[in-house]
C-alpha cells in the first residue's frame, strides 16, 4: 500500500478528493487528511507518507511554505489547484504532476499511476543499492520492501514475505506469507539476481526459495522441500551440493 495523505482547507473538496482515490485507487492508503499548514507539517513527520496530495492555496498559506518548511523530503507530491500557472512552481519542487479543479475521477487515476511509477522506480533503486551492501556485509535487511511490477501496476511486499517465486515463462508468480500470488512482469532469472544470494536459493529452474521459510528437506537423488506454504519442491541434482551447504 502507498501511504498517501490529504492536505486541502475546502472540505468538500477534499471529500470528494478521498471518494475518488478510494473507489479508484485501491492501493493507495489515505492516512490522514490535513487543512492548515502546521497540520499537515506534523503529519508529514509522523506518518512519513509516500505520496502526498496538496492544494496550491490554502486559508493562511499554501503548498510551498508547507515544503520549503519541509526541507528535503521523499515523497511524491500532487499538487490540486484552480490555478494552471502553478504547474510551473510545480516543476520546481519536483511535482511532475498536478490536477486541475474541478477534476474528474480519469484525472486522479492518471495521475496516480504516474506517481505510482515515481515511487516504484526509487523503491527499486533503494533496493538495487542495499542489496549491494548486503553483498558486501553478507547481511539482510528482512523488513526491506520490495516493488513488484505488475501487468496492473506495482505492489509492495516485505522480503521476509516471500515463500518462494515459481517460474511461469517470462512472468514469475510470487508466494507470500500472507497467501497472496502476485504474478510479476519480470522472469525468475531477474528474482535470482534481485534478491540477496545468502536467503534465496534456485533450487530448480522453476523455483527460487527463501532458505527461511523452508519447513523440512527430504532425501532422494536430489531431494525435496517442503515449504510453510506446504508446497514440495523438487531440489535438481546437479544443485543439491551447493544447496546443503547452507546448512553445513
Amino acid at each position: 500500500m502507498i501511504k498517501t495523505l490529504i492536505i486541502e482547507d475546502e472540505a468538500k473538496i477534499s471529500r470528494i478528493l478521498k471518494k475518488m482515490i478510494s473507489e479508484n485507487c485501491p492501493h493507495l492508503l489515505i492516512s490522514g487528511i490535513a487543512k492548515e499548514k502546521d497540520v499537515a507539517i506534523k503529519m508529514i513527520r509522523e506518518h512519513n507518507p509516500d505520496l502526498v496530495f496538496m492544494n496550491t492555496t490554502l486559508s493562511k498559506s499554501n503548498a510551498f511554505d508547507i515544503l520549503d518548511k519541509m526541507g528535503s523530503f521523499g515523497f511524491e507530491v500532487i499538487f490540486v489547484t484552480n490555478l494552471e500557472k502553478y504547474s510551473y512552481k510545480a516543476i520546481k519542487y519536483r511535482a511532475l504532476d498536478y490536477i486541475l479543479t474541478p477534476f474528474s475521477a480519469q484525472d486522479i487515476i492518471q495521475a496516480t499511476q504516474r506517481a505510482t511509477e515515481r515511487i516504484a522506480e526509487k523503491q527499486v533503486s533503494h533496493q538495487l543499492n542495499e542489496l549491494l551492501g548486503n553483498l558486501k556485509t553478507n547481511g539482510v535487511s528482512n523488513n526491506h520492501k520490495i516493488a513488484i511490477p505488475t501487468v496492473e501496476g506495482f505492489v509492495f511486499i516485505l522480503m521476509q514475505d516471500i515463500i518462494r517465486c515459481e517460474a511461469n515463462g517470462a512472468y514469475t508468480c510470487i508466494h507470500t506469507t500472507k497467501k497472496e500470488k502476485i504474478i510479476a512482469s519480470r522472469n525468475i532469472k531477474e528474482y535470482e539476481f534481485i534478491l540477496p544470494k545468502n536467503q534465496f536459493f534456485r533450487i530448480h529452474n522453476s523455483h527460487l526459495v527463501n532458505i527461511n521459510r523452508m519447513l523440512r528437506y527430504n532425501k532422494g537423488r536430489g531431494g525435496t522441500v517442503t515449504m510453510e506454504d506446504g508446497t514440495e519442491i523438487e531440489v535438481a541434482s546437479r544443485r543439491r551440493g551447493e544447496f546443503l551447504s547452507f546448512f553445513q
